[in-house]
């Protein structure tokens, strides 16, 4: 069962636009709101997306889908009965111009950043379990925007 979870999250963070390595000093294109504007857009988003958790997996769901990159929203997962928490390292923050979605052929619009996170899955108040990452996250139009994961059985 451990090693199921381990699979999961391994999935979530992958789907999600996660990575274990972040390299690279990018630029970012196409925000247009400026470097504390924008960390405080994304601050945010993790705040908004950890208070809708808490509500439970429908709340977040319905906030998973509202943040979703309007270029891919058709690449909506269901979370089910599971809940996310994430708790992002704000002092990693950087722009990541060159990542794109997988089986994307083109980068987001927006400024795409990248940010270390540690993740928690939960159903209901059990947490499955726990992972350290990375996760992308785009500013576009003065919005956050996220990628939702696809956990896989």
């Amino acid at each position: 069962m451990r090693s199921a979870l381990g699979g999961l999250l391994l999935t979530v963070l992958a789907v999600a636009g996660c990575a274990t390595t972040v390299t690279g000093a990018a630029v970012p294109q196409g925000g247009g709101a400026g470097p504390e504007a924008e960390r405080t857009l994304v601050s945010r988003y993790f705040t908004d997306l950890n208070e809708a958790g808490a509500e439970g997996a429908s709340a977040q769901r319905e906030f998973l889908r509202r943040t979703q990159h309007p270029d891919f929203d058709n690449r909506f997962c269901d979370l089910g009965d599971l809940t996310l928490r994430i708790e992002p390292a704000l002092s990693t923050l950087r722009p990541d111009t060159q990542w794109k979605p997988e089986q994307s052929a083109d980068p987001p619009r927006g400024a795409v950043y990248v940010i270390g996170v540690s993740v928690r899955i939960r159903r209901d108040s059990a947490t499955l379990a726990e992972q350290i990452g990375s996760q992308r996250v785009v500013v576009l139009d003065g919005r956050a925007y996220g990628f939702t994961p696809c956990p896989t059985d």
